[in-house]
């Protein structure tokens, strides 16, 4: 028996020796008997005020990530409510102007999304699409792709109200990033949370818009190029072509499809034959289409809603006789409103993309298949469209300072 004490007593003395090799060789120690790895004090590093942080313990995974955010000086970044106390009108001033005007004029809706999306996909929400050409600086106005943007006059009218009630504070990128949420919402599609707190670019971007804005031409391959070097993948490039679902495009980008199609005096064969008949009624063979395709980033034309012109058939095809006829991408909103987007889709699986670059989604499995599953499936685009509009509309922005507040949208601020 007294044999088996002993070596209890050895058992025990090697396992403190073992113990304390242990906390010797990874630097753990005691404080008033307790392991100060299992919780945090005031010297922890993420605590940036001095206070003493709650304990809790290191499993604890909500606490590792909220004790990450905390960490983060939020006055330099985007978050929710950013006017809150500098201009906490202002999102309401931008939503209330934007549906008075749709009222009115519901191209504005098509036309502020199409304006995001240049600004965005040059070097990031910026607003710098906006500027005028002015002391040697070239205007991305004056890009081929961007010739038929229109808004512009809008957004001045409603940045000049916010310069009235909070001067200086609310910036042209937030201003147009928000403009769109609300046009977006009036078309019929899915209302996205944003935040705020974007500063305005002091340059334009002209060459890089006139180089890199998708063409209407644009095969597939270089379609997901463009946009996974944004960081976009398949699935929500795919939803982000949703938007094509409002809006018109002229004859003009797509004729080659109807006579010429890659050089070869006919017509792209992907095109439903009884869509190819109306569209050639519709859009008379012209000198333009033996061209064997429209120059490169010319991008889409300006858009109009098909509530503004009754005189369009079936098809929601301008009736007028010019060579350069209109068409109405929501085909007098086919299916009304609550199919935004989903009326995009269907129309691609029925080989009824107008734009060459719309009908190359159904040609491969990795974007097919997402065509099909918005055709059939409206929440999930909603759903997977909102999410994409959120990613686009924080892409690359500048904060803090390293941008500006413009005054006035189309102007830098003057230099001191």
């Amino acid at each position: 028996m007294r044999f088996l004490g002993d070596y209890k007593i050895v058992l025990l003395t090697c396992s403190v020796i073992a113990l304390s090799i242990y906390l010797a060789i990874y630097g753990v120690g005691f404080d008033n008997g307790i392991f100060p790895i299992l919780r945090f004090t005031n010297d922890s590093p993420g605590n940036r005020t001095g206070g003493k942080v709650p304990v809790k313990s290191i499993f604890d995974e909500d606490f590792m990530y909220m004790s990450i955010a905390e960490d983060i000086d939020r006055s330099d970044s985007l978050h929710y409510d950013y006017y809150q106390e500098s201009c906490p009108s202002a999102e309401s001033i931008i939503s209330k102007s934007i549906r008075d005007i749709y009222t009115v004029k519901p191209s504005i809706a098509p036309s502020l999304i199409r304006l995001l999306f240049h600004d965005c996909f040059i070097e990031g929400c910026d607003a710098s699409v906006l500027l005028d050409a002015d002391e040697g600086l070239t205007s991305e106005k004056e890009a081929a792709p961007n010739l038929s943007l229109k808004g512009f006059d809008v957004l001045d009218d409603i940045k000049s109200e916010l310069e009235n009630v909070c001067p200086g504070v609310v910036s042209c990128a937030d201003l147009l990033v928000l403009a769109a949420r609300e046009a977006v919402l009036l078309a019929g599609g899915p209302f996205y949370p944003l935040e705020t707190g974007r500063k305005d670019s002091a340059v334009p971007f002209k060459l890089i818009a006139e180089l890199e804005l998708p063409s209407p031409q644009a095969s597939l391959s270089v379609i997901l190029a463009s946009f996974a070097s944004r960081g976009f993948n398949e699935r929500e490039t795919v939803s982000l072509f949703g938007a094509h679902s409002i809006g018109i495009t002229h004859c003009t980008f797509f004729e080659n499809r109807l006579y010429n199609f890659s050089g070869t005096g006919k017509a792209d064969p992907e095109l439903n034959p009884g869509f190819l008949q109306e569209l050639k009624t519709k859009c008379p063979f012209s000198g333009s289409a033996l061209s064997p395709s429209v120059a490169p980033g010319t991008g889409l034309a300006s858009s109009l809603p098909a509530s503004s012109d009754n005189s369009k058939n079936s098809y929601g095809v301008s009736t007028g006789n010019s060579n350069d006829g209109v068409i109405d991408l929501s085909y007098n909103n086919e299916g009304g409103d609550e199919n935004f987007g989903t009326r995009y889709y269907k129309r691609l699986m029925e080989k009824k993309g107008l734009m060459f670059s719309d009908q190359q989604l159904m040609g491969r499995e990795e974007t097919e298949m997402w065509v099909r599953a918005y055709a059939s499936d409206s929440q999930l685009f909603r759903r997977d469209f909102a999410m994409s509009m959120m990613k686009l509309s924080s892409y690359h922005v500048l904060t803090g300072p390293l941008g500006q507040v413009r005054r006035t949208c189309s102007k830098v601020l003057p230099r001191n």
